[in-house]
């Protein structure tokens, strides 16, 4: 089994799933959304962040570097990343933490016994642990280790998906947890294809066919002007929501805002907001009261 890696284990977690729970972000992701608030997810790699304004020039990094990969420039610290191995030491020497390392391996036993730490706020709260990422289907025989490791402690599990996995993984998945977090973001498929980098057809189909499995799911939709918060595309949600076989989910209506472009910067990368914007709060109750009129229970935020 090869071990994808964890970039972050979030404690008391409160809109991963109900009650207080432990949310643990695998890294690795299929869709490359435009508006992605953890750009660090995306790549199933290990990945080095820098942040400037912290760094103050130590060099600790560039004298522990063994691959000479660091040099201190008038800009802070820059790495020539075809020499760079990703090993950490810079990280792990940095006084200020100005480099961090994104991903590390877990065993399963290890996150077991780090999920078992937050028992007292879990079963007080009627909590549980949620799997989000990136996407943890993608890394499915790690997943279902630690999904019947939880059952079998009789921990809420929680899956948050983009949807876009092998149907028969979904649905051996879906026998060992009680819910799933499911992104709908685009009806169109090339509108899809655009924002997200694939079609939603798969995304869409096993929507369909976990609906039909009887799994209990919440629909989220990261909610953004400009790529699907005008009326057509919201009832063009409603109306496909609302008429998936099964108990009618729960929607949760999350409006979109740009306070990730930071981590962008750290990764080295830029944040090109292609015309996205945040949402008005008349769009946002228009878009409630449209799921609300085809019968859904929805709420902005959560």
């Amino acid at each position: 089994m090869k071990q994808p890696l964890i970039f972050d284990i979030k404690r008391y977690a409160i809109n991963d799933g109900p009650g207080i729970r432990i949310t643990v972000f695998l890294k690795g992701c299929p869709l490359s959304c435009k508006w992605c608030h953890n750009p660090e997810s995306q790549a199933p790699q290990a990945q080095k962040l820098y942040t400037e304004s912290k760094c103050i020039g130590a060099q600790e990094c560039v004298k522990v570097c063994p691959e000479d990969a660091l040099t201190l420039t008038p800009k802070g610290i820059v790495t020539d990343y075809e020499a760079c191995t990703l090993c950490g030491i810079c990280a792990d020497v940095c006084p200020t933490k100005a480099i961090e390392m994104s991903g590390r391996m877990y065993e399963v036993d290890e996150l077991v016994q780090i999920i078992e730490k937050e028992r007292v706020h879990i079963d007080q709260s009627n909590g549980g642990v949620t799997f989000s990422g990136g996407e943890p289907l993608m890394h499915p025989v790690f997943l279902l280790k630690m999904l019947k490791a939880c059952g079998d402690k009789n921990i809420h599990r929680t899956v948050d998906t983009c949807g876009f996995s092998d149907t028969e993984t979904m649905l051996e998945v879906a026998k060992n947890t009680e819910l799933f977090l499911f992104d709908l973001k685009v009806m169109d498929p090339e509108k899809h294809k655009k924002w997200t980098g694939v079609s939603n057809k798969l995304i869409l189909e096993n929507l369909k066919v976990l609906s039909e499995s009887g799994a209990k799911i919440n629909i989220r939709i990261p909610f953004i002007k400009n790529v699907n918060a005008d009326e057509r595309s919201v009832r063009e949600m409603a109306r496909f929501v609302s008429g998936l076989p099964g108990e009618k989910p729960q929607v949760n209506i999350l409006p979109y805002h740009s306070i990730a472009a930071n981590k962008y910067i750290k990764l080295g990368t830029t944040y090109n907001e292609f015309n996205m914007a945040e949402p008005t709060e008349k769009e946002q109750n228009k878009a409630l009261a449209i799921f609300q009129e085809f019968g859904l229970e929805a709420e902005i935020g959560g």
